[in-house]
């Protein structure tokens, strides 16, 4: 058996994703499963990204963590469950493993430094970059291989999508342990590389309700989520996929702005309803469709996920 090292240390980045189509509505909040499946494209790290450093010691007495610089609370449930799903893919490797190559102790204690260059909580994907470099990172830690999905998930549903570039489909599943929940490429990043994604941060504060609170609202109180998610996503999915795969900016500009408008138009229709655009939001939205119409087709889309930053 290999000795132990005294301290371990890995760091990891992780990229934004923006869904073109929406996830909004758990059926699962402790497992964090999607009432339906959603659609993204992952951002390039040069200009957003999380950066996450992971140390383990012997001399560690309890697992800490940091984001920005200021120290939270490592008992909040979703990062005890990404730190307790990691550590058992970890045991599970070792038993079924005789050898036991690796030279990491599980019952060391980890400290995690998070790091985002953009915005937190503002609705920039934040969480979704943060627990998938959480993830992966803990992953490199402890020696856990393959698929992160279900880990990453557990602390930010969209997180999932953050562990692939390009275009990425994370699943609804079926399965009432979400095993069945996981996200996939549709298509590598160097795919399409025309295409240009352009953030505007017209708010930086962070977001009067989260989308945590915004989706258990919406499940509980908005008929026209339900409605959404079982008659419009699936096809929209296949439509959206097409368009990708075909490289059709006309149909994936034109079906991402109307996906953005029905997932404000479920946040209006919940009780009391959720508003996350602002007066500069609507107003781009105009100046995209202006631009649009001045030129006869689709060469620009807006798009809002539960934020007034397009």
């Amino acid at each position: 058996m290999a000795s132990e090292k005294p301290l371990v240390t890995v760091t990891c980045t992780a990229p934004v994703n923006i869904a073109v189509i929406k996830y909004w509505g758990k059926r699962d909040e402790d497992l964090i499963l999607p009432i339906n499946s959603s659609l993204s494209v992952t951002l390039h790290q040069d200009q957003l990204k999380t950066t996450t450093t992971a140390v383990i010691s012997k001399d560690f007495t309890e697992d800490q963590i940091w984001l920005n610089g200021q120290k939270v609370d490592v008992g909040q449930p979703r990062i005890q469950a990404c730190l307790r799903e990691i550590r058992r893919l970890a045991r599970k490797r070792r038993s079924a493993d005789d050898k036991d190559p690796l030279p990491l102790s599980l019952s060391y204690k980890v400290h995690i430094a998070s790091v985002n260059n953009f915005p937190t909580a503002a609705g920039l994907a934040s969480s979704a970059a943060g627990y998938a470099c959480l993830a992966f990172t803990l992953a490199q830690v402890y020696g856990v291989e393959g698929d992160l999905s279900e880990v990453a998930r557990r602390g930010s549903g969209s997180a999932c999508r953050s562990l692939y570039g390009g275009f990425v489909e994370w699943q609804m599943g079926e399965r009432a342990d979400g095993k069945d929940s996981i996200a996939r490429q549709v298509a590598p990043e160097l795919h399409w590389p025309e295409l240009r994604v352009l953030i505007l941060v017209v708010n930086s504060e962070k977001k009067l309700i989260s989308s945590t609170v915004g989706m258990q609202t919406s499940v509980e109180t908005s008929p026209l989520l339900k409605f959404r998610a079982e008659a419009l996503v699936p096809a929209h999915m296949a439509e959206m996929t097409h368009y990708i795969k075909e490289r059709d900016f006309q149909g994936f500009g034109q079906l991402t702005m109307k996906e953005s408008n029905q997932c404000h138009a479920t946040c209006l229709d919940t009780f009391p309803p959720i508003s996350y655009l602002n007066d500069i939001s609507r107003r781009i939205i105009q100046l995209v469709h202006r631009f649009n119409t001045h030129y006869g087709e689709t060469k620009a889309r807006w798009d809002w996920g539960s934020t007034g930053n397009p």
